[in-house]
């Protein structure tokens, strides 16, 4: 039998730490070390801290950070803090308007749109809007992430919300996800959810003949900057006035800003990859740390080292 790569050997511990509770710990606790060593190295990106350093600031060993960013990221340390500089994050944005052109000149748009995730979507009429989720039954459960604890939010026509949490902060960032629809019924369905979760953080998962089923909620506005955000492709990234551009709304570059900020189903509609025209990060409602860990995550998907 041949042995497995890195990556299916990633893919399989992955999978694992979804499906079993002791492991599901493990997966948080990952994320929590990966969140400090961000958090420092964004600090002192600039002077090019050891290994040793970032460890240190992780509460892991050089040995431990290692193999932690490797089986989570797939990248070295080294490799990571470079998809944290400000030079990627412009290389990132290369051709940003040609990026959202090109996906429209190949028909990569509208309801049947396919991104990363082999996302399907569609939203619902301003009127389920307006009555802020009266009528609707949305089901929600905890569950563990690349990024931290995921709150998963589903209704019977898929996934309506998608958010995160840093330990303790679960039911907090559960609140905000409530004001968004304040009259639905909401019914906690974590085994209910579960196949939902491994659906968006499982690549192996992401398939084009089982497209991930997503409902988006909001404003015709918001829908449409949302909409444009699915066309970005992994490892890349947009800017706002681009997106604005696409909505023939040139001069909405702030309200397509506040538009990515609402938007409720974050990874999979993919807002992290919405920057500053000069490559700033900007602000990400689930924080800046998160936003860089995601960047980060995904160049390790496309084969940055």
């Amino acid at each position: 039998m041949a042995p497995k790569s890195d990556t299916m050997m990633t893919l399989a511990i992955h999978d694992q730490r979804l499906a079993k509770p002791g492991l599901q710990t493990a997966a948080l606790r990952d994320y929590d070390s990966v969140r400090r060593a961000i958090a420092f190295i964004s600090e002192h990106w600039r002077t090019q801290p050891t290994i040793e350093a970032m460890a240190d600031a992780a509460a892991v060993t050089p040995d431990e950070l290692h193999h932690l960013f490797r089986r989570w990221a797939g990248l070295t340390p080294k490799a990571f803090m470079q998809a944290l500089t400000l030079d990627h994050a412009k290389n990132l944005l290369r051709d940003s308007a040609s990026v959202l052109d090109a996906a429209l000149d190949s028909g990569l748009s509208g309801p049947g749109r396919l991104h990363d995730l082999f996302v399907t979507h569609e939203a619902m009429s301003p009127g389920e809007w307006k009555t802020g989720g009266g009528g609707m039954t949305l089901r929600y459960g905890f569950h563990p992430s690349p990024f931290g604890t995921a709150i998963v939010i589903a209704t019977d026509r898929g996934l309506a919300g998608l958010a995160f949490a840093d330990p303790g902060d679960e039911q907090t960032a559960f609140a905000d996800m409530k004001r968004r629809w304040p009259n639905a019924t909401y019914v906690e369905d974590t085994d209910g959810t579960t196949a939902l979760a491994q659906r968006v953080f499982d690549t192996r998962l992401w398939r084009a003949d089982q497209p991930l089923r997503v409902v988006l909620i909001g404003t015709d506005f918001e829908v449409r900057v949302w909409e444009t955000l699915l066309k970005i492709p992994m490892g890349r990234a947009v800017s706002y006035s681009d997106i604005a551009c696409n909505i023939n709304s040139p001069k909405a570059s702030r309200a397509v800003g506040a538009a990515v900020g609402r938007n409720p189903v974050s990874f999979v509609v993919p807002c992290h990859r919405a920057l500053g025209k000069s490559g700033a990060l900007t602000g990400y409602h689930w924080g800046i740390t998160r936003k860089q860990a995601m960047l980060g995550w995904e160049a390790g998907q496309v084969g940055l080292h």
